[in-house]
């Protein structure tokens, strides 16, 4: 039976991390300076702080990514999740975020939140499903996004 396990970041594994979140973005929107700053620089921008880049592999290739961004101390963003397009509807989206939300449990984070666009119904449904919840959008998130949710931990 083929399985999808989660792997922590590996620096051979930074180009799919890359690839696959410009694809999602690019195919939406257009790729903004934080989504480059961090895409092509995730040891400073996601893994310095505290952070973590968790990585979906199915038979033995890798098919997914998702970061965790330390906001303050017991507060972390679940950011760049995304899913080779060949590779969706195994339901390693899901897992790539509940895993996520079980290493901010283990090291005794409080809140995580999100950005989304309200056009992505299926990432939406796959966050609510998981306990996240709309809050008010802030000035924080990134240009293409319309909502904010929060799950407190």
């Amino acid at each position: 039976m083929n399985t999808i396990s989660i792997a922590t970041y590996r620096p051979e594994w930074k180009i799919y991390f890359e690839q696959f979140n410009k694809a999602w973005i690019e195919k939406y929107y257009v790729l903004e300076e934080i989504d480059k700053y961090v895409l092509s620089n995730p040891e400073e921008a996601i893994l310095k702080d505290g952070g973590e880049v968790l990585f979906a592999v199915y038979n033995e290739k890798v098919i997914g990514a998702v970061a965790l961004r330390k906001v303050e101390d017991t507060t972390m963003e679940l950011t760049k999740m995304a899913v080779d397009v060949n590779y969706q509807g195994l339901g390693a989206g899901k897992l790539l975020c509940q895993s996520a939300i079980n290493w901010a449990k283990e090291r005794k984070v409080k809140k995580l939140i999100l950005y989304s666009n309200s056009i992505l119904k299926n990432a939406i449904h796959i966050y609510k499903k998981l306990g996240f919840q709309h809050t008010a959008i802030d000035e924080e998130g990134y240009k293409r996004a319309d909502v904010k949710m929060e799950l407190y931990l």
